[in-house]
């Protein structure tokens, strides 16, 4: 099987990429399915879910989790229960034997055994600020986030998934060697820019299946 992974900064649009490439590909799709089969696993709102993998205060809990990640479950509360079911249902995946696209999770750690086609899309904190305000116009005006909100959700967010891939590989989350492929979406259409990673995708399968 195949599996491309996404990681991304927060409002880069790899998750919209993610989608349109599984689209393209006629792939399985994976991302806030996870979670939300995590949820309905432990009985937990989805909601409550992704705020208490979110909150990030598990990776205080020792950097073991690089060398052992089920060492310091037992002892370091419900987020660290979390992320280690999550880690197991990702290794499920493949069990399907579908080729899939998985957005986030640090999929492409997780399961780098299987030899994923590692993305990284990135943009710079404008086009990131302008993507997010697209969004939040389509919500009520009254729930709608101001620039400055966003700006701190970025900081913050961006902060959160550095950490985590710190943890999760012992490297810097700016080693570029972890992806196959670094993409700077912020000046694409993210509808050709699938299209082109599709692309490329197939041509470096094609590299390291022979």
């Amino acid at each position: 099987m195949r599996i491309i992974t996404v990681s991304r900064q927060f409002g880069s649009g790899g998750r919209e990429l993610g989608k349109r490439l599984a689209d393209l590909l006629g792939w399985d799709y994976y991302d806030r399915e996870i979670l939300e089969a995590l949820a309905e696993e432990q009985g937990l709102h989805p909601d409550y879910v992704r705020r208490v993998l979110n909150s990030h205060g598990w990776y205080r809990f020792q950097l073991t989790y690089r060398h052992s990640f089920q060492q310091a479950i037992g002892s370091s509360g419900e987020g660290a229960r979390l992320l280690a079911r999550q880690r197991e249902i990702l290794e499920e995946i493949p069990e399907s034997g579908n080729n899939c696209v998985i957005v986030g999770r640090d999929a492409d750690v997780i399961l780098q055994e299987k030899r994923p086609f590692r993305i990284f899309v990135c943009a710079d904190t404008r086009a990131r600020l302008e993507r997010c305000l697209r969004y939040e116009n389509r919500k009520p005006e009254a729930e709608r986030l101001s620039e400055k909100e966003i700006l701190r959700n970025i900081r913050r967010i961006d902060k959160n998934r550095r950490q985590t891939r710190e943890v999760l590989t012992g490297r810097a989350a700016a080693d570029g060697s972890s992806f196959d492929l670094t993409v700077n979406a912020a000046h694409w259409e993210i509808k050709k820019l699938a299209e082109a990673v599709a692309e490329f995708s197939g041509r470096w399968f094609e590299q390291n299946e022979e």
